[in-house]
Formats: C-alpha cells, structure tokens, sequence
C-alpha cells in the first residue's frame, strides 16, 4: 500500500523540507496556496524519485478542505502522515495597536482553520496514522499579539487531541523546531543574521527521527 503525506504549508520552509525528507518514502500530498511553488516543489520531489498531487487551495476555505479529504479518501481510503505547518504570520505590533484584520486571518487561519482540518482528517488517519504539529512559544512575548495568541490556541487544539487519543490513536505529535531561516522567521527579524540559523531539511529529518520509536 502506498504511504501518503498530506503536508498543509508545503510551498515553503519546513513544509517543503519536510516533503522533500519524505519523498523517497511517501506520495506527498502538498497543500498550499501558492501554485508556483508548489510547481517547483514537485520538481524537487520528481527529481528525489518521488510524487505528489499539487493542491493548491487555502486552508481557510471550509469547502476546498471538504473536497481535499474527500478526494484523499477516494483515491488512497486512508492517510498515513499530516504534517500541519501552515501559518498565518501577522505583522508584530503592540497589542494596542493590532489590526483588525489582522487578528481575524490570525484566527482564521491558526485556529479556525486548524480544528477544522482535525475534524476533517482524524477519520483518514484512522488509529494508526499520524498527526503532526510545530509549536513556537511565543504567548505573552511583547508585539507577538496576534501570532503568539493564535498560536497558543492551536497548540491547546492540538494538546487536547493529543490527550484525548492516547490510547485509541491517531499518534499526534508535537515538535519544536529550532529557529531556521524561513519567510515567517523573516517577517519577525528583519535584517537578523541567519547564518546561526538551523537549516530547514536538517530540522525535518531530525523531526521525522522523532516519529520513529
């Protein structure tokens, strides 16, 4: 049977890492919203001797989700992996001052859009699949308002599916990367020097270590 990935972020940073690491192993489903880069990351996989199916949609759309899943359980009946490194970063700002606008992408994105994908794929992973998230702490950090709020409340999401599937499965775990030289980490840290950075595909090979007991 073939194993799947179904990656949700894969255009970019780990996401991408993490499709490539998997690529000899699993038919990697790549989620983004991007086409351009999911079109070069396909190249990345083919050229690994791998595949994938493109899905260039957005996380938030309850109805491109539907037919996401719909379309996994029609082809393959069932998911082996989901790794879940969409983000929506928004612009550091005092709490004061947050958009408006801001905040709900935050939420839509970091949160909504996260119970809503649990619901939709824990029946794919079934008892012996896997889920996956990334935590990055930072709750009640000065500017990270909307990030560091939205963030915490997904990984609250995932800590309680967590708990709650200890013994029935899916396995769902949680990492944490170290810092690495990403788009999101950019938007944060303009100007930082990056070469003290981890690089993205070392950081997804030593998280998919952790996956093995």
């Amino acid at each position: 049977m073939t194993k799947t990935a179904l990656i949700t972020g894969a255009s970019r940073g780990l996401g991408n890492a993490l499709a490539r690491a998997l690529a000899p192993t699993h038919h990697i489903i790549a989620v983004a919203k991007t086409t351009g880069a999911l079109e070069e990351l396909d190249d990345q996989i083919k050229a690994l001797g791998g595949s994938a199916t493109l899905a260039p949609m957005d996380i938030t759309v309850e109805a491109a989700m539907q037919t996401l899943c719909r379309g996994i359980h029609d082809r393959w009946g069932r998911l082996g992996l989901w790794a879940h490194t969409a983000i929506h970063a928004a612009p550091l700002a005092p709490a004061a001052m947050i958009d408006a606008k801001d905040m709900a992408k935050s939420v839509a994105g970091n949160v909504t859009a996260t119970s809503t994908l649990i619901t939709y794929i824990a029946p794919l992973l079934g008892s012996d699949g896997t889920a996956l998230f990334f935590d990055d702490a930072q709750a009640g950090a000065p500017f990270y308002g909307s990030y560091g709020a939205t963030k915490a409340a997904q990984m609250a999401l995932a800590r309680s599916w967590q708990a709650e599937t200890q013994r029935t499965g899916p396995k769902v775990h949680i990492a944490t990367p170290a810092p690495m030289p990403t788009a999101t980490r950019a938007r944060f840290h303009p100007g930082e020097d990056r070469t003290p950075l981890a690089d993205p595909m070392a950081e997804a090979t030593r998280i998919l270590a952790e996956l093995t007991p």
